[in-house]
């Protein structure tokens, strides 16, 4: 083998081995503690007597890029002590990018801030974009940040692999995906497809 392949293949792992090590030592903490209080919580929508039910709602919003999210809900309850936060059921959202393919999610349930577009998706949740699809259980998504994290049951499914993870982070806009186990003992059980 020649050494500048040699020499490039070993600068490749030592950066994911930093990239990693980064991760774990400063990300990984504070993700976990967020995504367990969540599951703990799971969002659902409480029916009471003093909150503002909609039906059938539409949100539409852009950024500056000129990338667009639209998310639509059948049934929408507004927060009282925060206008801004709506609890949704029966999800679909858009990230439409531009110059690039669009994005859906789906979900049963959902928080949505309406002042900043950030979405939590969870139960039954399913992103698809062309030739890819990821199904898990919960969603944190951030439309300014162009940044999505996955976790819990997650399969990934594209045209030539299968994959189950624990986590992942997927970048919206560039389609960069980081893909982790929460235990590091465990590894991500990959499949190829015909």
């Amino acid at each position: 083998m020649n050494k500048k392949v040699i020499i490039q293949i070993l600068m490749i792992f030592l950066i994911i081995f930093i990239s990693w090590l980064f991760f774990f030592k400063y990300i990984k903490k504070d993700s976990d503690k967020v995504n367990q209080d969540m599951l703990k919580k799971k969002i659902n929508i409480p029916k009471s007597n003093s909150s503002n039910f909609i039906n059938d709602i539409n949100y539409t919003s852009s950024d500056l890029k000129g990338n667009k999210y639209q998310i639509t809900a059948e049934q929408a309850e507004i927060d009282i002590d925060n206008t801004d936060i709506m609890f949704l059921e029966n999800i679909i959202a858009y990230v439409f990018l531009k110059d690039s393919n669009s994005v859906k999610i789906t979900s049963n349930f959902g928080k949505y801030n309406s002042k900043n577009y950030d979405t939590i998706f969870s139960n039954n949740v399913i992103i698809t974009y062309p030739n890819h699809k990821i199904t898990g259980e919960y969603l944190d998504f951030s439309f300014i940040n162009n940044l999505g994290t996955m976790s819990t049951d997650i399969i990934y499914s594209g045209d030539k692999t299968k994959l189950k993870a624990d986590r992942m982070e997927i970048d919206i806009s560039s389609k960069d995906t980081k893909i982790f186990m929460n235990d590091d003992t465990k590894k991500i059980l990959i499949e190829g497809t015909k």
